[in-house]
């Protein structure tokens, strides 16, 4: 059992914000443009904390973040030059290399992206066999659709006997509660926020479960940003990996931190519940041995491969060429951040009633 009084004082030893002065921020922090995969949510809440608690301003960077439209504009947006860095889903990244965006992960921030199929507490579909023969919601700009048709291979199910309707991100979620359909396939970490709000019990079943080796965000830069400027992207890197860890740490002060520098969200009245939902999933696709055994963002080399294979059979066009994997990620930034054996213990037991949201 942790030391809850003892934890939280070291907490604050090792993770106190770093203060500097406005004057001091406009005369020497370098500004770094960096985006988001998606809206600003808890599910991406540790780079708020990165920036309010200074992990990046004491290593003299001044991150401006910006929302995204999906993993797959993020990664174009990054790999095209208009943001230094970001986060998009591993396979974004993956696909933006294959048409030839020098894209290269720096880390991962989730090692499982929570790709899925959502349906109803109370639905009669129990496996994903039961999906045939009912009607199914998907978002075709999503980034699980493309693989959706190796998961029903994989799955055991026949996706030619789903009636399957396409429906925008937020259109989709609502047939699902009003049931003008069955299913729904999407990110169960971005429904359960929204179906938790709603008081709309569900569940998920996961691409993962299939055996899907699917990584959730990583953060991204150019290729030639890290040659060039390997000290800024290891400054980066850092920043990032100690905001996981205080996330790990102390969720539901990451949680607050969040509120307070997204404030248009503490001001909805769903804004705590989804936030904190958001979070702890955000823990629990960290919670890997990949990053216990290596540290946090490492990236196991064979599961890169896997995500290769499956973007070059499943998503890429006959034009796309597959990335070598040395420019594609590197773990040489990494291993310098991570928990301790009790430290992981405590974090998965706060995150563990909230697995229920993605199973």
């Amino acid at each position: 059992m942790v030391d809850i009084s003892r934890r939280a004082l070291t907490l604050g030893a090792i993770s106190a914000p770093f203060i500097i002065t406005g004057r001091a921020r406009a005369a020497e922090l370098r500004p770094i443009t960096f985006t988001l995969p998606w809206l600003a949510e808890g599910s991406n809440a540790y780079t708020y904390v990165a920036k309010a608690n200074g992990y990046w301003a004491k290593r003299g960077l001044d991150v401006q973040i910006s929302r995204g439209f999906g993993s797959n504009a993020s990664a174009q947006a990054v790999g095209g030059g208009r943001f230094q860095f970001g986060l998009a889903a591993a396979s974004s990244a993956i696909q933006a290399a294959a048409k030839g965006l020098q894209i290269t992960t720096l880390g991962c921030a989730g090692y499982d992206a929570t790709m899925g199929v959502c349906v109803l507490m109370d639905s009669p579909i129990k496996t994903p066999k039961d999906l045939e023969g009912r009607k199914m919601a998907s978002t075709v700009s999503s980034g699980d659709y493309p693989f959706l048709g190796v998961y029903a291979k994989r799955a055991g199910f026949d996706l030619s006997r789903i009636n399957r309707l396409q429906a925008e991100p937020n259109v989709r979620q609502r047939l699902l509660i009003t049931k003008e359909v069955d299913a729904v396939s999407g990110f169960a970490s971005s429904f359960a926020p929204v179906f938790a709000a709603e008081k709309v019990e569900v569940r998920n079943m996961l691409y993962s479960a299939a055996g899907l080796t699917l990584y959730n965000n990583c953060l991204i830069t150019q290729a030639s940003t890290l040659e060039k400027e390997p000290q800024l992207c290891a400054d980066i890197t850092d920043g990032l990996m100690e905001a996981l860890r205080f996330t790990l740490n102390a969720p539901e002060e990451a949680v607050q931190i969040f509120l307070k520098e997204v404030p248009e969200t503490a001001l909805s009245a769903s804004g705590l519940t989804s936030t904190r939902i958001g979070v702890h999933l955000s823990n629990l696709s960290m919670i890997r041995k990949q990053a216990i055994e290596n540290g946090l963002g490492y990236s196991k080399p064979a599961d890169f491969e896997e995500m290769t294979d499956l973007v070059m059979e499943y998503v890429a066009e006959p034009t796309d060429k597959r990335p070598e994997q040395s420019l594609l990620f590197t773990n040489k930034l990494l291993g310098k951040v991570s928990l301790s054996p009790a430290e992981w213990e405590a974090a998965a037991k706060s995150s563990e009633p909230y697995r229920k949201y993605i199973s």
